[in-house]
């Protein structure tokens, strides 16, 4: 992995310094892209990137990512969300707008498999993630001698049956004023109160045997059946468990020569690298939702 040097990270920095995003949907009908564009151009700002999707042309829900320079954004992109209300309100557009250069602030969530954690603190380090990781919180002390390595504050909050609602409690101390919360690997099940604090700010990973093979053991359940493909999903967690929004998938084919250790090493590569990318999207203000499914512009 590249770690950015000083100077890498000044010009990544300046690069961005005056980009911004923004992020819309509403109901599709004509002239939407043509009202933000004349808005944009009419405020000096230059669009760099602009994706748009329509789920129907006729009746359907429009969604629309752009990124754009505007030179002393930091000192007007207040008055640039003023100036964008009644273009907003005129298409009954839900929309945000943030600086590019802004991290957002994540905590990680991990139990005892280490290898979605490190794929996540390696790229942070290396640059690739574009946040500030603020803790990382466990059910177990297995991991603190390596995310301290890291520089990074680790929080063991045990969880039992008798303990759960203190626990979470504690949790969300840890985790207070963060903008995302990854699942990497965290083996418990989260309270509908923790859900409500943070709607579709939770990541999750699991295996994507689902609902083929469900609870323990779902490797050798795989292999007694001969299975062809594994793979992995990535999803915003929601009450209804392991059946959030998906953010992204990926699947390695496999056949009847792996054995069932070969197949969660397999496993556990696809995890680390569907889940990293999902969080870099989010990141990255890529995904919005639609209902349970997700628009993902990559």
């Amino acid at each position: 992995m590249h770690r950015l040097s000083e100077r890498e990270w000044l010009a990544y920095k300046q690069k961005n310094k005056d980009r911004a995003r923004m992020l819309i949907s509403c109901e599709d009908r004509a002239g939407i892209v043509a009202a933000v564009s004349n808005f944009l151009f009419a405020q000096g700002a230059n669009i760099v990137q602009s994706d748009q999707y329509t789920t129907d042309p006729e009746t359907g829900r429009f969604f629309m990512r752009i990124e754009f320079d505007l030179v002393n954004l930091a000192d007007r992109l207040e008055s640039l969300k003023d100036a964008f209300w009644p273009v907003a309100e005129n298409y009954g557009m839900e929309w945000s707008l943030v600086e590019a250069k802004k991290r957002k602030k994540v905590a990680i969530f991990v139990s005892k498999e280490d290898h979605c954690l490190l794929e996540l603190l390696w790229r942070w380090k290396s640059g690739e993630l574009h946040a500030d990781i603020s803790v990382v919180v466990s059910n177990h002390p297995d991991m603190k001698e390596t995310v301290e390595s890291f520089g990074i504050p680790y929080r063991h909050i045990p969880v039992t049956k008798e303990n759960k609602a203190q626990a979470e409690e504690e949790q969300l101390a840890a985790a207070l004023d963060v903008d995302l919360i990854i699942l990497a690997r965290y083996m418990q099940i989260l309270s509908p109160r923790f859900l409500d604090d943070y709607a579709m700010r939770i990541i999750n990973i699991h295996h994507s045997f689902l609902p083929a093979f469900v609870g323990a053991k779902p490797y050798e359940q795989a292999y007694r059946r001969g299975v062809k493909l594994i793979g992995a999903t990535a999803h915003y967690v929601t009450e209804e468990l392991d059946a959030g929004p998906i953010i992204e998938q990926d699947v390695q084919r496999v056949s009847h020569q792996e054995d069932v250790e070969t197949l969660k090493q397999l496993g556990r590569q696809v995890e680390r690298t569907v889940l990293a990318r999902a969080v870099g999207w989010h990141l990255e203000d890529r995904v919005l939702v639609y209902g349970n499914k997700t628009i993902v512009f990559p």
